[in-house]
């Protein structure tokens, strides 16, 4: 049996999904790119589950990609196994946070991108090595990518190929906190008990629209869903009451 493989936990309505490849630092294998976006429909499935967390095992993110048969690779281009894993985990419904530490390189880089929040150690380090191997780096991942930090700073990453450290990501936004190892757990678990205490409808409204992905038809539904659902009475009613807000709107099943 094979120790490369997406191992996950449910702890509430926090979700863990961890990368694990022992022998190549975390490196995402064929089957395991696979494998990510059938977990992601199960856990998007799961009422339960309000946030994501994707970490990687035994201190180390992901070193990036087991590139496998180059030949195959070359011929998916931006239809590869990678992308598609990728742009499923841009797409889930919930919010999802990267907890980053060590090596977070290639392909790694690629799914904390693809994350709506990312947390790092002080230890981790950053990398997109397309330009040492003589790849293109898929269209999505690299707009994904200039979108978050800018045109400039994407283009040293892609340029290079140079690793970046935690300081460095924070200041050209490749990550929003950077922490002390020992303290990262315990700041990712107070984050996502925070928005998993938040309105849904607030939340996912929000990733959606920042998103890019809401159009005026369901920007409409959106309000529509505020007024119908009684959650802001809720809220305003427990900020006034001086309680916490017992917020009750689940999403409607996937249109």
């Amino acid at each position: 049996m094979s120790d490369a493989e997406l191992t996950v936990t449910v702890d509430g309505p926090v979700a863990t999904v961890v990368i694990r490849n022992p022998a190549r630092r975390n490196a995402m294998t064929p089957a395991m790119w696979r494998q990510l976006p059938v977990l992601l429909d199960g856990l998007e499935a799961d009422p339960a589950v309000r946030v994501l967390v994707l970490t990687g095992a035994g201190g180390t993110f992901c070193a990036g990609a087991d590139l496998g048969d180059l030949d195959e690779l070359l011929a998916a281009g931006d239809g590869s196994i990678a992308v598609a894993a990728e742009e499923r985990l841009a797409a889930f419904g919930r919010p999802t946070v990267a907890a980053i530490e060590g090596a977070c390189v290639g392909g790694g880089c690629q799914l904390a991108v693809a994350c709506d929040l990312r947390l790092a150690a002080a230890d981790a380090r950053f990398g997109v090595p397309p330009a040492r191997l003589g790849l293109v780096y898929p269209a999505p991942t690299t707009r994904r990518l200039a979108g978050l930090v800018g045109p400039s700073a994407a283009k040293h990453l892609l340029f290079t190929g140079e690793l970046v450290d935690a300081e460095r990501a924070l200041r050209i936004g490749l990550v929003d906190e950077v922490l002390p190892a020992d303290a990262l757990a315990d700041r990712v678990a107070a984050l996502t008990t925070t928005i998993a205490e938040r309105s849904r409808l607030t939340v996912t409204a929000a990733k959606e629209i920042v998103d890019g992905r809401a159009d005026a038809d369901r920007l409409a539904w959106w309000h529509a869903e505020v007024r119908d659902s009684g959650e802001a009475r809720e809220g305003v009613s427990a900020v006034n009451e001086r309680r916490p807000p017992r917020f009750g709107w689940t999403p409607p099943a996937a249109r």
